[in-house]
């Protein structure tokens, strides 16, 4: 297989030497492995929906408030801000 490299992505990759035919490997692997953790979640929703039927309307809501509060929980605070 061959890859092209834009000729500035493919110098700063020469300048710092880096091993690409190593890197492009974990790079793909974390890919395909992010890809099938998706199908599997995705996998997982149907099945679970098909157990417990679709959700409704409130439940949607709720759901997004819990996310909300978690994402206002977990948020770093900036101290330039």
């Amino acid at each position: 297989m061959q890859v092209y490299l834009p000729e500035p992505l493919y110098a700063r990759v020469k300048e710092r030497g880096l091993p690409v035919s190593e890197l492009l490997q974990k790079a793909l692997t974390a890919e395909l492995r992010r890809l099938d953790l998706l199908a599997a979640a995705e996998l997982y929703v149907q099945e679970l929906v098909a157990e417990v039927g679709e959700p409704s309307a409130a439940d949607i809501a709720r759901a997004e408030a819990y996310v909300r509060k978690i994402k206002t929980r977990s948020s770093p605070k900036r101290k330039d801000s």
